[in-house]
């Protein structure tokens, strides 16, 4: 059985016995173990008569209001309460930094910011106290709806397929094209791009529409906006891809992007890398760890098998028996002194043996190359939409979960 609460409905100032008591605020409604007070009903109706005149719009009836107002301020009880129990707490630190963030969104300081707020009236220390308790609840919701939220595969492919998706997630591609009537020749001039002919000059000697004097160029092109047969086989396609000739109404076509463009194009700079590490130990100190590692390289320098040297000498393990391999390494993913080191180094040729946090490196640079992500942007953003669309559905019912099985008690106010 529940166990009822009993609470003060009124929070009083001591004042002499022989003064009137004056009862500055009273509770309106009980919530499990909480209250909601009569001047936080107050507050929000404020604020939204005055939203209301600012817009110049005429307020719903009064009864519509305050049952809104009483919903909000249980819901968000119920929350506080849950956040309470579960230890959910927002610093100062944190809470500092984001008013700092909100001065820097008005484009001011915090300084600036806070004198503005109290230029219109409105107190620093309430906003605070305000921010706190949203950011705690936002935690709470987080933590109860994020858990409950799966997204398969197959739905995220799903909503890739759709003209929405398409549209607000696919990059413009900068395209070419060849156009010939016939496949056999379509098939010769294919195999001419993959030996390295240029693939603009072969537009302009053999395409035979109206785009073959700018060497087929196509131009800036959403991929939503292309004819099926090109949109089909260029989706998910790389910087750089070039088709196989594909059979149209017209002839045959061989395309090309030859760049992408948009808030989710990324390319990255990657190096594919190995070494050999070694560790100072208290029976080792540096100098004689760096003159142990130095011999290693001189071996290698002489030709001897570097993954032979890794797999015998190198400390590292993740690496060493992979023969030194750490294969495409991309900037920021290593220690500062190593990533200097592989920046600097030229290709094929074994750098010095240098220190970085974890000990004494040499290390060879085997190739580099620039990785187009952009396809797993998109999907990192279109995963981002599903989670957001999911989040609110379950936050919804969450929260009209939470609100059903809670106990509430509403007072009459005179």
């Amino acid at each position: 059985m529940k166990k009822y609460i009993y609470i003060a409905l009124s929070i009083l100032v001591i004042i002499p016995a022989n003064a009137k008591i004056e009862i500055l605020d009273r509770v309106a409604i009980i919530v499990e173990e909480g209250v909601v007070l009569e001047s936080q009903v107050k507050k929000m109706l404020g604020n939204i008569e005055k939203s209301y005149q600012e817009q110049g719009a005429t307020m719903p009836p009064q009864e519509i209001i305050m049952e809104q107002i009483h919903e909000r301020l249980i819901i968000e009880e119920l929350q506080l309460q849950l956040a309470s129990r579960a230890g959910v707490r927002v610093s100062d630190g944190e809470l500092n930094n984001a008013f700092e963030r909100i001065a820097a969104n008005n484009k001011l300081t915090l300084e600036e910011f806070i004198e503005t707020l109290e230029v219109a009236g409105e107190s620093y220390e309430s906003l605070r106290s305000q921010v706190r308790k949203e950011m705690v609840i936002q935690r709470v919701q987080q933590g109860r709806v994020s858990q409950e939220i799966n997204i398969t595969e197959q739905e995220l492919e799903g909503f890739l397929q759709t003209d929405a998706a398409s549209r607000e997630l696919s990059p413009e591609l900068f395209l070419r094209q060849i156009l010939v009537s016939n496949e056999k020749l379509a098939n010769e001039i294919s195999n001419r791009i993959e030996e390295g002919e240029d693939f603009a000059q072969l537009a302009k000697q053999y395409s035979t529409n109206n785009l073959s004097s700018k060497g087929g160029e196509m131009g800036w092109r959403n991929l939503a906006d292309l004819p099926s047969l090109f949109a089909t086989e260029l989706k998910n396609k790389k910087n750089g891809y070039i088709s196989p000739p594909l059979k149209g109404g017209s002839g045959f076509y061989i395309l090309k992007i030859e760049n992408k463009r948009g808030d989710l194009v990324r390319f990255e700079e990657q190096w594919l890398v190995r070494h050999i590490l070694m560790m100072p130990t208290k029976l080792r100190d540096d100098s004689f760890t760096k003159k142990e590692l130095d011999a290693v390289r001189a071996k290698a320098l002489e030709g001897q098998d570097f993954s032979l040297l890794a797999k015998e000498f190198s400390e590292d393990p993740g690496s060493a028996s992979r023969g030194g391999d750490l294969d495409w390494l991309s900037v920021g993913e290593t220690a500062p002194a190593f990533e200097k080191m592989m920046l600097d180094s030229p290709l094929m040729e074994f750098s010095p043996v240098f220190e970085s946090e974890f000990g004494f490196h040499f290390l060879q640079v085997l190739d580099k190359r620039t990785d187009d992500l952009t396809e797993e942007m998109i999907k990192d953003r279109a995963y981002g939409i599903l989670f957001s669309q999911k989040y609110d559905e379950e936050l919804e019912n969450t929260l009209r979960t939470m609100r059903a099985e809670a106990f509430v008690e509403f007072k009459e106010l005179d």
